[in-house]
């Protein structure tokens, strides 16, 4: 394991600022990271594409082959990092830092430190001829709308047999995970002169009798759906914010509710949308108001991958560790919609992703290169 180039190339990736988020302000391209891979892929033999993920501007995806063939291995992992709160670190979060034998920087850990992993294992296989195609996908967007992957999926892309998501687990196979939604319900009443309700009808009140049909909702998922892989073994739903009206003096005109749904593999974001709507529509006719429904992302699947298939069971062996289940969504089922058998795993650990002084072990490369040395030759070579 050569330490010096892993730390010279997690370096040059964290210093590329490429936060995706909502917000515009912090929003950021991907172009620089994506470029800066391309440099390291294409000596090795690859047939690198950059391509801008339509409908998002300044996002690509990079799309990296070498071999050929119906089968192979996809190395997948996302460049974008959360937004960051530069006075929470004790060191710069884009200048990599070595310290206590671990490497400090912004996206070290989730996930930008997978692919200087991949390029090492890559060095077993300096002038291999590969019977099936080795694909590294580096993506956009994986922390904010998964548009980069959602943009493959949409292309039927990639056309291979076993996938890998890098992202940090300890390089234990994950082969489950909740899915998520992210969903807004807005009540539209009539504002007035509070001292008397009669002259409007308050969205607020309204929006009271929502929520509790809402909590009635979770109940019934909760009595109906379990799995005991997970910590949390039931579908959970949380009321996230609320905002409303303007004034105490004021009838409330309107109300909107954001809340987020995270569903156990086997439950339908189609069907749960559903559910709820059924549930919520004839409270607008009791109360006089209009109910308006509206996802805040399109949302993300659960995912499983059978755990006697045959990529679960090569990295098992691999790894010494049996598959486990996570409650972080991935881009796992947008890859496994493509008849990939997908597991995720990569170094690091999800402890650190999303808070300051985020880091990788340099204890965790050596044990990643050789899996993914060890994936590669299995289904290759």
């Amino acid at each position: 394991m050569d330490y010096h180039t892993y730390t010279e190339q997690l370096s040059q990736l964290v210093a590329l600022p490429s936060v995706s988020c909502a917000d515009p302000a912090l929003d950021c391209s991907n172009k620089a990271v994506v470029d800066l891979l391309a440099t390291w892929f294409e000596p090795l033999g690859f047939d690198c594409r950059i391509e801008p993920v339509l409908g998002y501007p300044n996002k690509y995806n990079l799309i990296a082959v070498r071999g050929s063939g119906d089968g192979g291995v996809v190395l997948s992992g996302h460049t974008d990092t959360v937004p960051y709160n530069a006075e929470r670190w004790e060191q710069d979060p884009l200048a990599l830092t070595q310290k206590h034998e671990r490497l400090y920087g912004l996206g070290a850990t989730d996930m930008k430190g997978f692919f200087p992993a991949i390029w090492a294992a890559l060095q077993a296989f300096d002038g291999v001829s590969f019977k099936e195609p080795v694909i590294i996908l580096a993506t956009a967007d994986e922390e904010s709308s998964m548009s980069g992957a959602r943009a493959l999926s949409e292309q039927q892309f990639p056309k291979a047999r076993y996938a890998i998501i890098g992202e940090p687990t300890g390089m234990r196979p994950v082969n489950m995970h909740k899915g998520i939604m992210m969903e807004a319900v807005r009540v539209n009443g009539q504002a007035g002169h509070s001292s008397n309700p009669a002259l409007g009808n308050n969205a607020m009140e309204a929006m009271h009798t929502v929520m509790t049909e809402i909590l009635s909702y979770r109940a019934d998922l909760q009595a109906r759906y379990h799995n005991p892989t997970f910590e949390v073994q039931v579908p959970t739903l949380n009321l996230g914010c609320i905002h409303g009206g303007d004034n105490p003096n004021r009838i409330c005109s309107a109300c909107e509710l954001h809340f987020d749904l995270r569903m156990l593999p086997g439950m339908s974001i189609d069907e749960l949308r559903q559910g709820l709507q059924t549930r919520l529509t004839p409270i607008a006719e009791q109360t006089q108001t209009d109910i308006i429904f509206s996802a805040l992302f399109p949302g993300v699947p659960a995912f499983e991958q059978p755990a006697n298939s045959a990529l679960i069971e090569t990295v098992k062996k691999l790894t010494g560790h049996n598959p486990e289940s996570v409650a972080f969504a991935t881009e796992a089922p947008f890859l496994q919609a493509q008849g990939l058998q997908t597991v995720i795993m990569g170094p690091g650990s999800i402890d650190q992703a999303h808070q300051a002084n985020e880091y990788i072990a340099l204890s965790e490369l050596a044990p990643a290169v050789k899996t993914l040395e060890g994936v590669i030759r299995a289904f290759c070579v």
